[in-house]
């Protein structure tokens, strides 16, 4: 397939699930273009919603309707959704509203709108909160595996998606569990643990790395809260090196997720790979190199923390 943003993935299998499942709707705030849900809007317009520039209140009614018995989905980017952290933290993760969080345009990779329209600290805040389940497809196929379970899930769920297109990576036959990450690539010197728009990247990186006598095994962790410590423990234990790779702030994110993680269960030499202070104006390609995630700052890193 050819690569495809996973907010365009998403808008297309919301179309496709909302006409199996009338209690599917969508919240937007003045962005339903953006996030994709413009053309459900055009197919069930009685169950999609413009709240206009109040992303708490759009949360709130969300969590209503969520509560009376629909499945929301309620959508902005980012930043902007997650911006609104103390309405979800009553009106849904305090009361468990079955509400779906959508977080599109997350990470540098938006590239020239900046920082202002950037999502880099929103894993590390709703990781804080009880309830909330946080997911980052990967590619197309596994966004919309994503979005049905979403569906089907009790409970609070972030979304976490990309503008950028993002290459295929998941295997043939692949289905997405909660709680279960996926090895893209195995191998026996470090384990490479990747989400969202750095997962190809990070394979990239592997196959680099082949080339220099390292063999790095490469997991796709589409499920960040909850992480799966079952694989994460058996890998850590054969390579006795973790690397986490993501478009998201240094703190709080992924990385942090897997070094408490491995803390408490495993002690592991981790190195985390992500944004480092603030993000900024540029060509996508361009920021990711400048922060060190593309292939060739990916593996670069990777040889440093092995000292190769």
């Amino acid at each position: 397939m050819p690569a495809k943003a996973s907010r365009a993935a998403f808008g297309e299998a919301l179309i496709e699930l909302g006409a199996r499942d009338e209690r599917v709707v969508t919240l937007d705030a003045d962005l339903s273009k953006s996030t994709m849900t413009m053309n459900f809007a055009k197919k069930y317009p009685g169950r999609a919603f413009n709240l206009g520039i109040a992303e708490s209140h759009m949360i709130g009614v969300g969590a209503g309707l969520a509560l009376t018995g629909r499945i929301p989905f309620v959508c902005s980017f980012a930043c902007f959704v997650v911006g609104r952290f103390e309405t979800i933290r009553i009106s849904v993760a305090y009361t468990n509203a079955n509400v779906k969080i959508v977080g599109t345009h997350s990470g540098i990779a938006i590239g020239e709108d900046g920082y202002s329209q950037m999502g880099l600290e929103d894993i590390a805040c709703l990781r804080a909160l009880p309830n909330v389940t946080i997911v980052q497809p990967a590619d197309e196929m596994e966004t919309k595996q994503v979005i049905a379970w979403a569906v089907e899930h009790p409970g609070p769920v972030y979304l976490r998606l990309t503008r950028q297109n993002l290459e295929e990576v998941s295997p043939d036959g692949y289905r997405f569990q909660l709680g279960r990450w996926v090895t893209l690539r195995p191998g026996t010197d470090v384990t490479v643990i990747a989400s969202g728009g750095t997962v190809f990247n990070a394979l990239e990186a592997a196959k680099r790395l082949q080339t220099e006598g390292v063999s790095a095994e490469v997991i796709n962790a589409a499920s960040i809260k909850p992480l799966d410590e079952e694989m994460l423990v058996r890998s850590a234990t054969r390579t006795r090196h973790v690397v986490t790779v993501e478009d998201h702030s240094i703190a709080g994110g992924l990385g942090g997720a897997v070094a408490e993680a491995l803390g408490e269960m495993l002690p592991t030499p981790v190195k985390r790979l992500g944004v480092i202070g603030f993000g900024e104006s540029g060509d996508p390609k361009g920021l990711y190199a400048k922060h060190g995630l593309d292939v060739e700052g990916i593996a670069r890193s990777i040889k440093k923390f092995l000292n190769r």
